[in-house]
């Protein structure tokens, strides 16, 4: 299958922040079937490229001592073009820096913000690396979706900051859901999670991974350590669940029930 098409503002980039990549690696290759090549310390401080198939799909970095008690986390990255336009742009529409632009030698750019609505978010301007090479295939990335909070003023820092153009899914006070594109063109979504996310859940972005079989990743991801945070259920865009991988990350697998397990 080819490269996927990564245009601006669109998801171009996930990574996991872990406190033990060894268990990460393990459980993603047993998991995923990912194959690991590490960066040079001093360049690249040994972040870890996951591939599937001889084709990158996401990164795995440690936790460094200083970030205390912040969760294991995977993050999403959205393509720019202007790292320094954009940070500027994230800081005057209600969004906090929380690395400023960095460049990776060779590779590209990146910044992390805080969103209008608290979510973490990653930013990366493409030089030598421009994204994942495989999306929607089993093992790979295949939906990258916002829970926020402050749903309004989420849509409104998209659409300013990264230059997002927009479509209403639905507008129910029970559903409430826009994405980036539309239809089958869509990159990414934004949920309306003021009703059911906890009080102590921040906004956050989810990553969902494309499987084969939803209910055979579940019993094997638990059998290597994993935790069912939402079991397995069919949804009008696949059978889809909700997990932790040995250390906490939380992520989601979706098979699509057009195909065939």
């Amino acid at each position: 299958m080819p490269t996927p098409e990564i245009t601006l503002g669109a998801p171009c980039w996930i990574d996991l922040m872990t406190s033990d990549t060894e268990k990460a690696k393990a459980f993603y290759t047993a998991l995923f079937g990912w194959t690991y090549q590490t960066g040079d310390e001093e360049k690249y401080g040994g972040y870890i490229t996951a591939s599937k198939d001889g084709r990158m799909v996401a990164g795995i970095m440690a936790k460094q001592a200083d970030m205390g008690a912040m969760p294991d986390i995977w993050s999403t990255y959205l393509r720019t073009d202007d790292i320094q336009a954009t940070t500027a742009a994230a800081a005057a529409n209600g969004g906090q820096v929380y690395l400023e632009p960095m460049e990776v030698p060779e590779q590209g750019s990146m910044a992390m913000y805080g969103d209008s609505s608290g979510a973490s978010i990653g930013a990366w301007q493409f030089g030598d690396m421009k994204g994942f090479e495989v999306a929607a295939e089993p093992g790979a990335p295949a939906w990258h979706e916002l829970l926020s909070k402050d749903y309004e003023s989420a849509v409104g820092f998209y659409q300013k900051v990264f230059g997002w153009n927009t479509d209403v899914m639905s507008d129910t006070p029970e559903f409430r859901y826009t994405t980036l594109g539309a239809g089958d063109d869509a990159k990414a979504g934004i949920m309306d999670a003021s009703g059911f996310l906890p009080e102590q859940v921040p906004s956050m972005w989810s990553v969902y991974f494309a499987v084969e079989d939803t209910d055979a990743t579940v019993e094997q991801a638990t059998a290597l350590g994993a935790t069912v945070m939402q079991p397995a259920e069919d949804t009008p865009f696949g059978r889809l669940a909700t997990l932790s991988d040995p250390t906490g990350a939380v992520f989601k697998v979706i098979q699509d029930l057009g195909q065939t397990a």
